[in-house]
């Protein structure tokens, strides 16, 4: 006797016929075993029973969001702003690319020149500056951001490791090594390190008072005491530590050569901590000293005539870079930063103006009967 078979059917759990079989029941009768089936278990999961929220946007709810926001965003960006503009800030551009610069004389100077080239700039503050001062040094068209420019540098070599020392890591090439002895600070990052000198005056009665420039502290604490640290040995002298080593290629002189005070030389010196963290765009300030207000009874830099007389060592003109000088107070919200105020300004003036544009709306379409009758 023949028995008709669906393959189709019994994969979807439904077997083709009740045709009875010899010394059994019939096939697919129920009594033989439990039917496949594709139904979802009866779960709430699985049947999408689980509790949900889901707001309903009405005049009553969006028009009131709107005016918060506008409220509390404007008057919020109102304080930011003032803030940064109570900030005092003075800058010079020093690159000397003008004829009539005091440093164009040295537009052209090159790395190793010798001796290095100075130049002095004469400017007046027109305002005290009243609280702490910072002072920073200032490249444009630098774009320290590069991808192999950023990899360019040992981690493990300025951390402190005596193996990386003395045998850097490939991605500092191709200033890793110079006349077969491996470079201390191996890298392109260190290799460009930023070495012109800047040293502040107050011009009174033509008499040159100099500015107490407070070199440490410009770091941060954990690039300071966690990221980089000078080789271990017997001794603390650094110029035994890094024997066998020499200095980058554009270095007037080696790492451990850098400051006179020990816990200011070799890789923990500041203002090479300052240079190693490389910034984001391409014109950029890195600070190079602090000036300390001594009392509150005078300012920290009173108004008048100053002097600011540097060491020209850095070569920018080749890739039309610029260099500054910038003096800068600072506030709870860090620098002269106008930007986030005006953000805040924006986004409360425009949340703002959509409530009034959607209340007037509201006002005015709002009573009309919108129900529509829906056909069968």
């Amino acid at each position: 006797m023949a028995v008709n078979y669906s393959a189709k059917d019994e994969a979807d759990g439904h077997p083709s016929g009740g045709v009875g079989v010899p010394g059994g029941g019939a096939v697919g009768g129920g009594s033989g075993g439990a039917v496949k089936t594709r139904k979802p278990d009866n779960t709430a999961f699985k049947q999408q029973r689980l509790p949900a929220w889901q707001p309903i946007l009405t005049a009553g709810t969006v028009l009131p969001a709107f005016f918060i926001i506008g409220l509390i965003f404007i008057p919020i960006g109102i304080g930011i702003f003032v803030t940064s503009n109570n900030i005092r800030e003075y800058e010079i551009d020093y690159t000397g690319t003008e004829p009539s610069s005091p440093c164009n004389k040295c537009l052209n100077v090159s790395w190793d020149s010798t001796p290095p080239c100075t130049c002095i700039i004469n400017f007046t503050l027109e305002h005290s500056f009243e609280s702490n001062v910072f002072m920073y040094y200032g490249l444009s068209n630098f774009y320290q951001n590069h991808r192999r420019y950023v990899k360019s540098r040992d981690d493990s070599q300025l951390n402190g490791d005596n193996s990386s020392l003395l045998n850097p890591s490939k991605e500092c090439e191709p200033y890793r090594t110079n006349e077969d002895k491996p470079i201390a600070p191996c890298g392109a990052i260190a290799n460009s390190m930023f070495n012109d000198t800047l040293e502040l005056y107050r011009i009174d009665n033509d008499t040159k008072t100099p500015i107490t420039l407070i070199k440490k502290g410009i770091a941060w604490w954990t690039d300071k005491n966690v990221k980089f640290r000078n080789p271990t040995g017997d001794g603390n002298n650094l110029t035994a530590l890094f024997q066998g080593t020499t200095k980058p290629v554009n270095w007037p002189k080696p790492v451990y050569m850098l400051d006179t005070e020990p816990d200011n030389n070799g890789f923990i010196n500041e203002d090479f901590i300052v240079w190693m963290r490389t910034a984001a765009l391409p014109t950029f300030r890195k600070l190079y000293r602090l000036i300390e207000r001594k009392n509150n009874l005078q300012p920290t830099l009173q108004a008048g005539k100053y002097s600011l007389h540097i060491g020209y060592n850095y070569p920018v003109h080749s890739f039309d870079g610029r260099k500054r000088m910038i003096l800068s107070t600072i506030s709870w919200m860090g620098g002269k930063n106008p930007f986030l105020g005006i953000a805040y300004i924006t986004v409360g003036s425009i949340c703002f103006f959509l409530g009034v544009v959607l209340l007037i709306i509201h006002h005015k379409y709002g009573n009309r009967n919108t129900s529509a009758d829906i056909p069968n």
